[in-house]
């Protein structure tokens, strides 16, 4: 399943504030650079690298692996909520239910 846009707008903004997991979803989504409602490891990797997060490469290939539960080696939808975990526990990024 594609990773949906719901129309909620992810402004810039400190990565030190909390933000929705909607909000983290949609900001993800503006990285899928092929639009195939899917995001990739190098599309995760570009995701990371702009919150200027150390050793990108490495962490976009962990965070791949955390989230794919399918093994397709893409993050879709259903697996969105694996990846808000990774980036919380590995990225440091507060990121919020509501």
């Amino acid at each position: 399943m594609a990773i949906k846009n719901n129309a909620v707008r992810v402004t810039a903004r400190s990565w030190d504030e909390e933000m929705t997991a909607e909000e983290f979803r949609v900001w993800l989504k503006s990285f899928d650079t092929n639009k195939d409602g899917r995001i990739s490891r190098d599309e995760l990797r570009r995701a990371i690298r702009s919150i200027r997060v150390r050793f990108s490469g490495w962490k976009s290939k962990r965070g791949v692996q955390y989230a794919d539960s399918n093994g397709d080696g893409f993050i879709d939808d259903d697996e969105i909520d694996n990846l808000v975990e990774f980036a919380q526990k590995n990225l440091g990024l507060k990121i919020v239910a509501y």
